[in-house]
């Protein structure tokens, strides 16, 4: 059963992993962010309290 050989696999494996983290990976990560996080404060809505009819 030649699936069960993990000679050309293990190979293929290791060289697909290392091309994707030394290569690609920083690539994709130099990229800047088009919608940075802004620095706004959040404001706190002010809520009322519901008056219910019936009370």
């Amino acid at each position: 059963m030649p699936q069960l050989n993990p000679n050309p696999w293990f190979f293929i494996m290791i060289i697909s992993w290392l091309t994707l983290s030394l290569i690609i990976q920083p690539k994709l990560l130099s990229f800047v962010s088009t919608n940075p996080p802004s620095n706004k404060t959040t404001t706190i809505p002010s809520t009322t309290p519901w008056t219910w009819p019936w009370t």
